[in-house]
């Protein structure tokens, strides 16, 4: 299921084709006066640990990159609605400078692509002949496209094309419509005008239907993998997204206004920032190095310090969250941006005196950095995420041991840094180990007394787009459904126990629940609130705050899956769920988001020759 790497030398786009398009659409931008709606999917069942308060206090990276292209491009007219903080809005019922959109698109993660269709279906009731361009996008569009079209006459109604990309190929799309769009003609209309005529098919990274009749689709065509920026300086300025956000409400319609730029630390006190992409390690459970073509984009220093500025100049935000895949990936590019985020002045301030941020590395890169670590603190750096996933390296080995993990932890605590461990557990791992550090409190325990301020601990789960994937399938880890219950989309975020092979499956919902009150508990919240020195007890006290009310979600939604594990009935799944709608290449050929196998179940192991729908 890893996404295929196009021919060496042509993963990249030519240096400036982003750029370029951006200026040409800027010139043809006035004559079109196109509105725009980007809706950002969210399940509000996913909320609990490791992201509670974060998920709807950082305004997501990706709908914010597309309503900054779509502004930068000459398209200001556009709003990025936010169902975390919207969960009542219609599409069926929007309308933005007066009217009814031109474009409606849809950005969604697997595990909110519930809520996704929804929106795309509501989006269907409006008259065809007035009714907007629909295109759908996000890491769920990348890995699994086809369930963002029906296939079903009883809930006819998907998106008109799925964008598998980044900005380059939404931004190519429209350019391709614009150019031959007629003057009052509908952005739909262009669109099947230019899908009819193979105009679409030069444009590598999107999936669009053939044969749509009524909302079902019967064939989808895949114009292959896109080719990636590689120099994230072309990126537009992040700010223009921040200006075009709805503003929290009940209400099925929009505001007049978007969010006040006064008002956009409030919603969002913490924004994500770009600064690198790709990772060295090739992990078979992620799918990032595929995704990037094993490529490591970068941002240069000064372009990242000008973008923090802007951000905290434009709306007081003060922190930030870089999303890398790893940060240290690279030592020489990685000194470079926090040489410029540490000398960095603007209008006579260090930009280290009004930000600080965090992001995500390794405890192997950590170890190689050591000597800059003081670099890092002092470019405004005050905690790093680390995929310890394992400390044994038992089941992932990315270089990490317990004693370096736990020195990469001494030497962040020394030079101010908090560690954030992410854990990752899994099938052979036990609760508790008599001996050694395998079992996953043995290693928790370790981790506090190393100096975490916070844990992430989620079960082992088949990610699409991973070498793991399908394998995972084929032993059978994965669940169908349990006591009746139907495994939902939802549920894949590593919270849920839902791939597994060991005959009580619920041990190890129980473990994580375990775990999270172990690290989360009124003894450490006191223990750190009485500490000796005060400002190195605030942030862990503060944790344990928010990871006590986040447990107190985790525990109310899965507890009773626990209890279903432990009593119900387990059926599996023996091949990944698939797309009934055929799908090719341009040329005919097999399309690169293709699953070639059908789905069958299992009953504890035991095949019951059934096709089960999902």
């Amino acid at each position: 299921m890893e996404l295929p790497r196009r021919a060496r030398g042509d993963e990249l786009l030519e240096p400036g084709a982003l750029l370029r398009l951006r200026a040409r659409l800027r010139r043809v931008a006035p004559a079109h006066d196109l509105t725009t709606v980007i809706a950002c999917a969210f399940d509000h069942r996913t909320r609990m640990l490791p992201f509670i308060f974060a998920d709807t206090h950082m305004a997501p990276a990706g709908v914010r990159a597309i309503g900054s292209a779509m502004v930068d491009a000459g398209f200001s007219k556009t709003r990025i609605v936010l169902q975390q903080w919207n969960r009542s809005f219609r599409p069926s019922l929007m309308q933005l400078d007066g009217r009814i959109p031109d474009l409606f698109m849809v950005s969604t993660m697997g595990m909110h692509q519930e809520k996704a269709n929804e929106l795309i279906r509501d989006a269907r009731r409006i008259d065809a002949s007035v009714r907007p361009l629909i295109i759908a996008g996000g890491s769920h569009a990348v890995y699994e496209p086809g369930f963002l079209f029906s296939d079903n006459p009883l809930r006819a109604g998907g998106a008109d094309v799925a964008v598998t990309g980044e900005e380059f190929v939404l931004l190519s799309l429209l350019e391709v419509l614009l150019s031959i769009r007629a003057k009052g003609e509908s952005m739909r209309s262009a669109f099947f005008r230019a899908r009819n005529l193979g105009a679409l098919d030069d444009i590598p990274g999107l999936i669009y239907p053939q044969g749509d009749r009524d909302g079902v689709a019967e064939e989808l065509v895949d114009t292959g993998i896109q080719r990636l920026v590689g120099n994230l300086d072309e990126l537009p300025d992040p700010t223009l997204g921040y200006r075009i956000l709805e503003p929290p409400s009940r209400s099925t319609k929009l505001a007049r206004q978007a969010l006040a730029a006064r008002d956009v630390a409030r919603c969002t006190p913490i924004s994500s920032v770009v600064l690198t992409f790709g990772c060295k390690f090739a992990c078979p459970y992620c799918p990032i190095p595929a995704y990037n073509q094993r490529q490591h984009r970068v941002k240069s220093g000064q372009r990242v310090a000008e973008d923090v500025w802007r951000i905290h100049e434009a709306f007081g935000i003060r922190y930030f969250f870089g999303v890398d895949d790893n940060f240290f990936n690279h030592k020489a590019r990685t000194l470079e941006i926090v040489q410029a985020m540490a000398s960095a002045e603007f209008n006579g301030v260090p930009l280290r005196h009004r930000v600080r941020w965090g992001t995500e590395v390794t405890v192997h890169d950590t170890l190689q950095m050591k000597e800059h670590l003081p670099l890092v603190r002092k470019a405004g750096c005050r905690a790093l995420w680390l995929g310890v996933e394992d400390m044994t390296a038992a089941f992932i080995n990315k270089g990490q041991t317990v004693d370096k993990t736990c020195e990469s932890f001494r030497l962040m605590r020394e030079n101010g840094i908090s560690p954030m461990p992410m854990m990752m557990h899994h099938d052979s791992q036990p609760l508790f180990s008599r001996k050694g550090h395998y079992g996953l409190l043995n290693q928790v325990k370790l981790l506090r007394k190393a100096g975490a301020v916070s844990i992430q601990v989620l079960m082992m789960t088949p990610a699409t787009g991973s070498k793991l994937f399908e394998s995972a399938f084929d032993t059978g880890q994965v669940l169908e459904r349990v006591a009746g219950k139907r495994v939902e989309m939802y549920m894949h975020d590593g919270n849920y126990v839902v791939a597994s092979t060991i005959q009580r499956p619920w041990r190890k919902q129980l473990n994580m629940l375990i775990s999270y009150l172990y690290f989360y508990n009124p003894v450490w919240l006191v223990v750190y609130a009485l500490g000796p020195k005060k400002h190195l007890r605030l942030k862990p006290a503060g944790m344990q705050l928010v990871g006590m009310v986040g447990l107190a979600y985790t525990f109310r939604r899965t507890f009773g899956w626990a209890l279903r594990l432990m009593f119900g009935k387990i059926v599996r799944l023996n091949s990944p769920r698939r797309s009934t709608i055929p799908m090719r290449a341009v040329d005919g050929s097999r399309a690169t988001h293709e699953i070639e196998k059908p789905i069958t179940a299992t009953i504890r192991g035991r095949a019951i020759g059934e096709l089960v729908s999902v």
